[in-house]
């Protein structure tokens, strides 16, 4: 099948401008023009066309349907999303109408989930979530709160037994027509800088966008054609409210269209204004955004058929109500073409599946990034509950209590005089503006004044938690979800981990030991098995809990997580479901295709740990057959010392996660044999090389220590030797493997000052000598600062080198030196000062007074010292 939006000949271009003219009202179309216009209406990006419409005079079809609200009969209720005024406006008309049937614009796949909406138990908001069932997984997101007038037309039809429905194109089409449109971007070299699901961009919540959960559009570095166009549509909204004496757009709409309370003015306002905004933006938005014009007329196509159908059906016209997005309201009529069967099979579909899942007040606010969404859901939550108890007027106190009390958690307190104060100031900015009562913005304004006593910082989160909110919404169980939602939730509920669902970030402190105080054994390992499922969650990518890390070190008993659910972790958790069907098998399937792609030694012990830390023995049993299969060819010192580390620290926690660890023995003591084998030769580096070489060195070392019974450990030492004692190696990592023989009381007093006179004798290059020196100096400080004569042979060679070789040695000096902490800068400061003949007092009077213009000198010379070839 052609790409919708793939055929742009000659005819269909001459199609497309008559259908702009017709819809604009600037041409008087003839019997033919009208066949031509309506062919692309039904379908303007290449739907094909089975049959026209009969032809209609010559008369301007724009004035034909020219304030026509009620179409063929039936009532067409356009709305703002997440509009308040709009609910309350539409439950009003629903009562005056009582209508049989009631149709929504929404996936028209998602009809079957509107009872689970509105079962007992549902808390808004809430989202309809369609994702594709095969990778890679994309997404379309119908969020809803309680105020919307979409889901109030759902509990009033709940209420009085009447037929509802949604209206719109199927999410299996709507999915696919968005990477057409991707596609027709692509090969017209437009920038995809439009929301992924369809959002119209304008100002913030306009009435022109359809309710997606839009992503925020990247930058680019030049304006083309198309972002020219949306930054004209949104000045064209600002310029309203400039005109209208507003600061923006949002406070325009909210004044004289969520402030009327007039029976049938927001419904006739909002159809009028938005049909008139839409025409006058008709010609731009074809002319720059055509795939966005070709994407709505299909769409209302589809839903004009739609309704053409529940009319057939039986139920009398007037006595069907259509709430739709304000901008499509205009072209619900049935004097328009209908979607035929020819045009509805040529639809490109992609499999999908739909589930319910909870939402939040900040995803339905603008700053999320929500195009269709306002900037402040929990203050419109309050407008909401003021409307239904019939008394808006009573808005600015609410409003301004709730603020106190945010305020008087943070220990902030404000007088009832000061509460009192802004609500009075709050009704004169709005009479100042003609209002009947205060919007949002001179709520916050008045809030501004007289509680933050003119400081936005004092009251800025108080004002957060009053207007965005953190509230997320709810189902309960039985409600339709992908079988892996349950599972979560009932992981959750068994854990006691349901009160850490909130956007709000809280730390769990989690305890591995068993809790030999409570009596059943699942009380006892609660926190081991918590930890189990965070694991799994990480494991999955699923952004609900975050691992801190303490110093304690990773191998503790006690772990720190920062747990915070947000709609994207519903959505990972969603998208999890292709994996498996619970959390358990989901997790087993991703670490077996991280197993099966894993080609190094380090990433396969991971994994073991990894299979531990989600408690699967049998997929752990698997890594560790592949760790080793791969250690037999393992040449990597590196990666050889990182492995034996993962199974070492295994082996000794191995029993707090109540998990077999015998079996990982025998492989450590490979892992180990091998690294000792290898360690001369990895030595063999330059300075770049030796930092990650001596971590190793560190880490395989602690390895032996800790599994001195197990592992070879006089191998271990022995080469160290080796090493120490070898002039042909890197003389930082040789300096490190002699700091270790110190540390562990291998080396007589006259080894070492042998050596230390061997390295740092007079005629040793800086590099070799101060090189050495910064190695020695990685480990155990407290032992180099117990022995004079390294400090008094360090100071011998220093004076023996030349000027070029002296500035060469303070590269590795330098170095060396600015790791240790202040208190060993000083000890080493009294020492030299010792060795050279002075007091701790004068040492000390010398390093406090201030420098020389001499030494200053000398410093700046220093500075200017050209150490490239280092």
């Amino acid at each position: 099948m052609e790409g919708i939006f793939g055929k742009r000949d000659e005819e269909a271009g001459i199609i497309m401008e008559k259908l702009v003219q017709r819809l604009l009202g600037d041409e008087r179309l003839s019997g033919s023009a009208i066949k031509s216009a309506g062919r692309a209406a039904g379908g303007s990006s290449s739907l094909s066309s089975s049959s026209s419409e009969a032809s209609t005079s010559e008369t301007s079809l724009t004035s034909q349907l020219k304030g026509s609200e009620q179409h063929e009969g039936f009532h067409v209720f356009g709305i703002r999303h997440l509009s308040p005024a709009g609910a309350h406006h539409l439950l009003s008309f629903l009562d005056t109408v009582q209508p049989t049937a009631i149709l929504v614009e929404g996936p028209s796949d998602a009809s079957h989930v509107i009872a689970d909406m509105t079962s007992r138990g549902v808390v808004p908001p809430i989202a309809i979530l369609a994702y594709t069932n095969e990778l890679p997984i994309r997404t379309l997101l119908y969020p809803m709160a309680e105020y919307s007038p979409e889901y109030q037309a759902f509990l009033w039809a709940n209420r009085h037994g009447v037929h509802t429905e949604f209206i719109d194109l199927p999410s299996e089409t709507a999915l696919a027509l968005h990477e057409q449109r991707r596609a027709w971007r692509k090969s017209s070299m437009e920038p995809e800088d439009e929301p992924k699901d369809g959002s119209r961009t304008g100002p913030q919540g306009a009435p022109t966008e359809d309710g997606l959960q839009a992503a925020p559009p990247e930058e680019a570095k030049a304006e083309n054609s198309l972002q020219t166009y949306l930054r004209k549509q949104h000045e064209r909204y600002e310029q309203i409210a400039e005109l209208a004496g507003e600061p923006n757009y949002d406070s325009y709409w909210e004044r004289h269209f969520e402030h009327n309370q007039q029976k049938d003015a927001y419904r006739h306002a909002v159809y009028e204004f938005s049909a008139q905004m839409r025409e006058i933006s008709e010609l731009d938005e074809r002319e720059h955004d055509a795939a966005e014009t070709a994407y709505n007329e299909i769409r209302e196509a589809y839903m004009r058929r739609r309704i053409q159908e529940v009319l057939k059906a039986g139920h009398v016209p007037g006595k069907v109500v259509v709430v739709t997005g304000a901008h499509h309201a205009s072209a619900l009529d049935l004097r328009l073409p209908v979607m035929t069967d020819k045009q509805r099979a040529s639809l490109p579909k992609a499999s999908t599946k739909l589930t319910l899942m909870p939402y939040s007040f900040y995803k339905l606010s603008t700053h999320s990034g929500y195009g269709a969404g306002n900037q402040a859901p929990a203050y419109f939550t309050l407008f909401w509950e003021c409307l239904k108890k019939g008394d808006l007027s009573g808005l600015p106190s609410l409003y301004f209590s709730h603020v106190a009390a945010r305020l008087r958690e943070e220990g902030n307190y404000r007088s009832t005089a000061a509460l009192i104060e802004a609500v009075r100031l709050a009704e004169a900015l709005a009479s100042m503006q003609g209002g009947s009562q205060p919007t949002w913005q001179d709520l916050r304004d008045a809030a501004v004044v007289c509680l933050g006593y003119g400081e936005l910082s004092t009251i800025a989160e108080a004002l957060a938690r009053t207007d965005v909110g953190t509230a997320i919404g709810s189902l309960p169980e039985g409600v339709s979800q992908t079988p892996i939602q349950d599972d979560m939730n009932r992981e959750l509920k068994r854990l006691k981990l349901e009160k850490y669902k909130s956007t709000v970030a809280t730390t769990l402190e989690l305890d591995l030991r068993e809790n030999r105080r409570v009596k059943s054994e699942e009380a006892a390992f609660i926190d081991l098995k918590r930890s189990v499922l965070l694991h799994r969650l990480k494991l999955l990518d699923i952004n609900f809990a975050r691992k801190q890390y303490v110093n304690q070190g990773a191998a503790s008993w006690s772990e720190n997580w920062v747990l915070q659910w947000t709609p994207e972790a519903e959505i990972q958790v969603v998208e999890s479901t292709l994996k498996g069907e619970t959390i358990e098998l989901a997790t087993a399937f991703v670490l077996n295709e991280r197993l099966e792609a894993c080609g190094d030694i380090t990433e396969a012990s991971k994994l073991i740990r990894i299979a531990c830390d989600c408690d699967l023995p049998k997929l752990m049993e698997q890594a560790r057959g592949s760790l080793q299969e791969l250690a037999v060819d393992a040449g990597n010192f590196n990666q050889i010392a990182a492995a034996a580390y993962e199974l070492s620290v295994l082996i000794q926690y191995g029993s707090l996660r109540r998990m077999d660890t015998d079996s990982l023995v025998p492989l450590l003591q490979q892992l180990f044999l091998r690294g000792a084998l290898l360690l001369s030769d990895a030595a063999n580096c330059n300075d770049d090389a030796s930092k990650s070489v001596i971590a190793a060195i560190h880490t395989l070392h602690g390895v032996a220590q800790e599994h001195f019974d197990s592992v070879d450990d006089a191998l271990w030492i022995h080469k160290l030797q080796d090493l120490a004692s070898r002039d042909d190696r890197n003389a930082k990592c040789s300096g490190f493997a002699f700091a270790i023989l110190l540390e562990r009381n291998e080396v007589s007093e006259d080894q070492s000052a042998q050596e230390v006179s061997r390295r740092l004798s007079p005629g040793i290059p800086a590099d070799l000598g101060a090189g050495w020196f910064e190695g020695l100096s990685m480990r155990n400080r407290y032992a180099l600062l117990s022995r004079t004569s390294l400090w008094r042979q360090l100071d011998s060679y220093m004076e023996s080198l030349e000027e070029a070789q002296f500035h060469r040695s303070l590269v590795f000096l330098r170095r060396a030196f600015g790791s240790f902490e202040p208190r060993e800068k000083a000890a080493i400061a009294e020492m030299m000062g010792d060795i050279w003949g002075f007091d701790a007092d004068q040492t000390g009077e010398m390093l406090q007074r201030p420098l020389t213009n001499e030494e200053k000198g000398k410093l700046d010379e220093l500075n200017d010292f050209d150490f490239e070839d280092l």
